[in-house]
């Protein structure tokens, strides 16, 4: 299954363990330039809504709401139990939907759905219903929807999963970063085994068809045991789709991470070490395939057969088996994406809610892509979702040319790409480094006149 030792791969790892960005826009949100205004944003949306097949959209909701902390997250969240506050949100987002709506001045037909927390099982069932019935009332939906949601096993309730089965929801996404009870009193997330699986048993009996675990390696208080005892359960457990993520220590943004000492989690090859045993186990043991970045797929998937297929798509949603032209990202810092421009909406929840009832898109920043973006964009999407890319010399002016090709045949050194003319291709050895070879091609990063802010390492 796997074409590299262990040894070669720490080799590598000397050089390559640096701070890299996830790559799930290009550019990267901090080298964001120019926000687009109200009416600018409205007519790229337009044009892009205007190029996708039968007029789709796909649409990202993020409810932020969450009982307690996890301290290893990064995502923007409202720690609170008060319920009260669900409503008068979903309201909001309706609101921004309904403006929405009214630009694109047409019924859109919502291709793809993702509700991302946060915990969107924080919400009530009975909430959630009206709140997607009120959603779906004006729109087309596809004959055989697969929509998707993040779930808590701890808060995920048969009646949650009877509600949004009945949506059209096919695929639920469980948060369970690792088994051991060590490691999750660390990083405050709780859910025993016994409670997943009656999750996992119950989405399946109803039917949904794709049950994605995420995990995460390099945790604190994590070792190879506990990772192995996670890996094993998992395999048991047989979830369609594995999220395999590296834990991204920047206690500068999350300061709940301050609580661990440096001693406290793996680094340098005791990491990399955790990523090759978690990796083998999944494809050899699990019989899992490896796609994309950080992803793992049974092949009965949609997903690998997408990757087997070259159809792979990959947005701020994740992986998908299809693409549109238009993702609309709907609540408190969600992001849009026309293809050649990017949204964000306002991350303070108030602010946000105080904009949409005056009745403005709750704008906080963006990007407006230039020839170069879109260019650079393609081949960070290509390495992304296919491990492979085709690169046209005149694409670059002769300066970057020259830079990118010492970079990437120092990478074809290392043995993490192969260069054949006008393709390149990761290795099975590189795919590890996926980030650091998109990095290759990011002239925005490489370029003296943008400060490079702090990152996660690659591994």
């Amino acid at each position: 299954m796997g074409s590299y030792t262990e040894d070669s791969l720490f080799d590598v790892l000397k050089k390559y363990h640096i701070p890299v960005p996830r790559y799930t826009s290009y550019p990267t949100v901090p080298f964001w330039e120019r926000t687009p205004t109200e009416t600018e944003w409205k007519k790229h949306i337009l044009s892009a809504f205007h190029k996708s097949v039968n007029k789709g959209v796909d649409l990202y909701v993020h409810l932020p709401f969450c009982e307690s902390l996890c301290t290893y997250c990064a995502c923007n969240t409202r720690i609170t139990k008060n319920h009260k506050l669900e409503l008068p949100y979903l309201a909001a987002i309706l609101k921004e939907w309904k403006m929405y709506e009214a630009i694109l001045g047409e019924r859109p037909s919502i291709t793809d759905i993702h509700l991302g927390g946060g915990t969107p099982t924080f919400f009530s069932p009975e909430n959630l219903d009206c709140f997607l019935r009120d959603l779906f009332a004006n729109a087309y939906l596809p004959e055989h929807p697969k929509f998707s949601f993040e779930a808590h096993p701890q808060n995920t309730t048969f009646r949650h999963l009877q509600i949004l089965f009945r949506k059209g929801f096919r695929r639920i996404s469980l948060g369970i970063q690792d088994f051991n009870t060590d490691v999750q009193k660390a990083i405050h997330r709780f859910q025993t085994v016994e409670n997943v699986e009656s999750v996992v048993l119950s989405a399946r009996n109803m039917g949904y068809s794709s049950v994605n675990f995420d995990l995460v390696y390099g945790l604190p208080f994590q070792d190879l045991k506990k990772l192995r005892d996670t890996i094993q359960t998992t395999i048991k457990l047989r979830p369609d789709r594995i999220a395999f993520y590296s834990y991204a220590h920047v206690p500068w943004m999350r300061p709940g991470q301050r609580n661990y000492g440096d001693n406290d989690f793996a680094k340098g090859e005791e990491k990399m070490e955790l990523y090759s045993v978690g990796r083998t186990m999944l494809l050899e043991q699990g019989g899992y395939k490896e796609i994309g970045m950080d992803h793992f797929a049974l092949e009965s998937d949609p997903l690998f057969k997408a990757s087997e297929k070259g159809g792979l798509h990959r947005n701020f949603m994740g992986y998908t088996e299809q693409g549109n032209s238009l993702l609309l990202g709907l609540g408190v810092s969600a992001i849009g994406d026309a293809g050649d421009a990017f949204m964000q909406n306002v991350k303070n929840l108030e602010v946000y809610q105080d904009i949409v009832e005056k009745g403005s898109l709750p704008i906080s920043k963006g990007h407006l892509h230039n020839q170069e973006d879109l260019i650079i964009r393609k081949h960070i999407l290509e390495l992304s979702c296919n491990f492979e890319t085709t690169i046209k010399t005149d694409d670059f002016s002769k300066s970057q040319w020259k830079q990118l090709s010492l970079r990437l045949n120092q990478l074809q050194q290392d043995e993490l790409i192969e260069l054949q003319e006008s393709k390149m291709k990761i290795t099975p050895k590189g795919k590890p480094y996926l980030r650091n070879v998109c990095m290759a091609f990011d002239l925005r990063m490489q370029s003296s006149v943008f400060k490079q802010p702090s990152f996660s390492s690659s591994v």
